[in-house]
């Protein structure tokens, strides 16, 4: 049995990697960017194989400062991706990025994960140390960086999706945000900004079409912010962050109203 078809965080990278690809298959303008993302999943997974190997062999620490130096080359695979499929853009940053010294790429990665909100809105970073973080929470090795804020409780990440899971008995419908960095969710109140803690009902409005109608913009006239949200009850084989890039144009639709989403998704918006 490989590394791979034994690592949980590997599966789950298939199962989304499956998703985008089943679903690009149905989406017209939305097929591109779901296929980068199926391409991108299955890099991950095999990145997060290599990772938990590497833990397997001797545990991690948590600290990207003390990790960092044993993560160059295996994060370094999805940058070879992007180089090779990612949209022009991305795909000559990427490019850039191979070619910078060891010490380099290790020093970008701490820019990311120390920095700033706009040092965080890096794609090619949190896409590269994603697997790392995912393989350190499922082993419940603890996240050593800041998580100051309205953030992922296990790694201090933005949320990028939202989903409203149906609760048993119930009329309602339980909230929750998921992770950009380590792909964990985590329960809020169904009435709160996630970005500014806005709870007044009237400034938090939700913009929904009849094209996607399990998704919804949850929007804060506060702050500008929004979160994209997905309901699971219309789907049951739903993954939120997968099924996000379906319908991309609501974003385009909210940045044409004045509103910035959180944290971008995988189509780069």
């Amino acid at each position: 049995m490989s590394s791979e078809s034994k690592s949980p965080v590997a599966a789950a990278f298939r199962k989304a990697a499956d998703r985008a690809e089943a679903l690009a298959g149905e989406s017209g303008a939305a097929s591109e960017p779901l296929r980068f993302a199926a391409g991108l999943y299955r890099v991950q997974g095999q990145v997060a194989a290599a990772v938990q190997a590497l833990h397997a062999a001797s545990p991690f620490s948590g600290r990207l400062e003390t990790d960092s130096g044993r993560l160059v080359e295996p994060l370094r695979t999805v940058h070879r991706h992007a180089a090779e499929v990612a949209p022009p853009t991305l795909a000559v940053v990427a490019r850039e990025r191979l070619s910078e010294r060891p010490e380099v790429a290790q020093a970008r990665l701490g820019v990311y994960w120390n920095g700033t909100r706009d040092d965080r809105e890096d794609f090619l970073s949190r896409a590269a140390l994603r697997p790392y973080v995912e393989v350190l929470v499922r082993n419940q090795v603890p996240v050593d960086r800041p998580k100051a804020g309205r953030v992922c409780p296990h790694c201090g990440g933005q949320p990028w999706v939202a989903a409203r899971r149906p609760q048993p008995n119930t009329h309602g419908a339980q909230r929750l945000l998921l992770c950009a960095l380590c792909g964990s969710e985590w329960v809020v109140n169904r009435i709160l900004c996630p970005a500014c803690g806005e709870e007044n009902p009237d400034k938090l409005p939700a913009f929904n079409t009849e094209r996607y109608p399990a998704v919804r913009i949850e929007a804060c006239e506060t702050c500008h912010r929004y979160v994209k949200s997905i309901d699971l009850s219309v789907d049951g084989n739903a993954i939120p962050e997968v099924d996000d890039l379906v319908s991309v144009g609501m974003d385009l639709w909210a940045a044409e109203q004045g509103f910035a989403r959180i944290e971008p998704g995988l189509a780069g918006i």
